[in-house]
């Protein structure tokens, strides 16, 4: 059946085993299907060919789903949704996370919300249902992940339009965790004129299982609370529809607990008994409004009252780490500004001469120092980031590479960093593009985001590096560029003088 309105999935994974139960609940769906389903693997690293997301896809693609893997590097949910929906050319994208579950009419009730969209719809949400258990009270974690049927713009099941993501430049990449990614972004997208509604297609979102510290882990969320204020006002609580939450009182306990420790470490012991008497009955208070809702077992009672007393420094703590950071380093508005061009060597920047070890052969490409100059004359970051494959084959040394670089870099100047895969395509890699090893480690290098940099190059792999980095492409082809390649690029110019500066 085909969809009369074109949808692709886009789903972010750390390689749980729940992300092929979720392919799985796809292939199952009465409605239409996806145009695409791209899976990001936004595990660190590069993982074996035998890893979860490879079987899960493969399972998919064997079942009829196109599916699509590709790598972020391990930069978040954010930057992994970003390397997902820009692979997308459908007009809306479905967020949906690894560890939901797609009722069978999923897509029918999707496509339905989204044909009935106005054409001021930039947005469409579904319906969460997080099943708890029927024999016993839910525990304080299985409460919490409850909550997220009420929560406003939640991307476990999230569908926006494409040209509304283009025009925010999508997720912003500094928040680093799930949490407050979505909110900043349909703070971003309504801004922009677009409305945000709410549609029929429902998830089904089962708890998963957690650890005893997985609450107090959560207060990391804190820091990016002063991100969010920081880019969107003291207002944006209101607009976003979410409670203050417990940080006052976080902040009395914690207060009450380091003036009760000061004053008993400085001798002022009626001081040190009153603030340690309130320290307690906070943490008492705290602890059993916890408790009260829960099964009231052993585990849950040991796991509320060892977390009630480390939650509240722990969220004061990244409160302040957050407030500090955004004062040291105030956030501009997402994207960042362009501050490194990194260039692909061969085929780009010099006439490709396949395995070359000779620095002798080495021939700039038309227009390569003059761009260079250009862009190093306007206080821009330039690198190299290129694959030498033939290390791996055994048919060049890392020297005679060394030594071709470095005349390179005495014919168009030098290099703010040099970044070489030596990796062949046979073995895993987390460098080799169009893995986004190298665009990472040169930006981490330079010192700046990985979207502050424009990533130029001639063949796919370039442009796919980037993507998956979270950096800006453009391809510049040649002979040996493929049309699909050309196709695909999100930026394309002629030659190195029109690349956009």
């Amino acid at each position: 059946m085909s969809s009369s309105v074109g949808f692709s999935v886009v789903v972010p994974s750390i390689g749980r085993p729940s992300l092929g139960v979720l392919l799985g609940t796809l292939v199952a769906q009465e409605g239409p299907r996806p145009d695409l389903v791209v899976v990001v693997d936004d595990r660190p690293g590069r993982q074996t060919p035998e890893d979860a997301c490879e079987d899960a896809c493969a399972a998919a693609r064997a079942a009829g789903l196109t599916v699509r893997l590709v790598r972020s590097g391990g930069r978040g949910p954010a930057a992994a949704r970003n390397a997902g929906w820009r692979r997308v050319r459908s007009d809306w994208v479905a967020f949906v996370d690894d560890d939901v579950e797609l009722p069978p009419d999923w897509s029918t009730l999707l496509t339905a919300d989204l044909a009935a969209a106005g054409g001021d719809t930039g947005a469409v949400q579904g319906r969460l249902h997080v099943p708890l258990p029927s024999d016993r009270r839910p525990t304080d974690w299985e409460r919490g992940t409850a909550g997220l049927a009420d929560a406003l713009w939640i991307t476990a099941d999230m569908a926006y339009r494409r040209t509304a993501l283009e025009q925010v430049s999508g997720f912003d990449e500094r928040f680093p965790r799930a949490f407050r990614e979505d909110a900043d972004l349909a703070l971003r997208v309504t801004g922009a004129g677009w409305r945000i509604v709410r549609g029929e297609h429902l998830a089904v979102h089962p708890v998963r299982p957690a650890g005893d510290l997985a609450s107090l882990r959560q207060q990391r969320g804190n820091a990016d609370d002063a991100l969010m204020t920081a880019l969107h006002g003291r207002d944006w609580r209101r607009r976003a529809e979410s409670a203050l939450g417990r940080l006052p009182g976080h902040v009395a306990t914690t207060t009450a607990g380091l003036t009760a420790v000061l004053a008993l470490l400085t001798g002022h012991r009626r001081t040190a008994l009153g603030a340690g008497l309130a320290w307690a009955g906070l943490t008492a208070e705290f602890a059993w409004r916890r408790t009260a809702p829960g099964p009231r077992d052993a585990a849950e009672v040991r796991r509320m009252l060892l977390t009630s007393a480390a939650i509240p420094p722990a969220a004061v703590w990244h409160r302040l780490r957050g407030e500090l950071a955004v004062r040291r380093r105030p956030p501009a508005a997402w994207p960042p500004p362009v501050a490194a061009v990194l260039f692909d060597r061969d085929g780009t920047l010099v006439h490709d001469v396949p395995y070359n070890g000779d620095p002798d052969l080495v021939k700039p490409v038309d227009g390569a120092r003059e761009l260079l100059d250009e862009l190093r004359r306007r206080g821009l970051r330039v690198g190299l980031v290129t694959n030498q494959s033939g290390v791996a084959r055994g048919l060049l040394t890392r020297a005679q590479v060394d030594a071709v670089n470095a005349r390179v870099a005495g014919l168009l100047g030098p290099f703010d960093t040099v970044q070489v895969s030596e990796d062949g395509p046979d073995a895993p890699s987390r460098t080799r593009k169009p893995e986004p090893g190298m665009v990472l480690d040169a930006a981490r290098v330079l010192g700046v985001l990985p979207a502050a940099c424009v990533v130029v190059g001639d063949i796919g792999a370039d442009v796919e590096a980037a993507l998956s980095a979270g950096a800006r492409a453009v391809l510049v082809p040649t002979d040996v560029t493929r049309p699909e390649e050309v196709e695909a690029a999100p930026v394309v110019v002629r030659d190195l003088s029109e690349v956009p500066l």
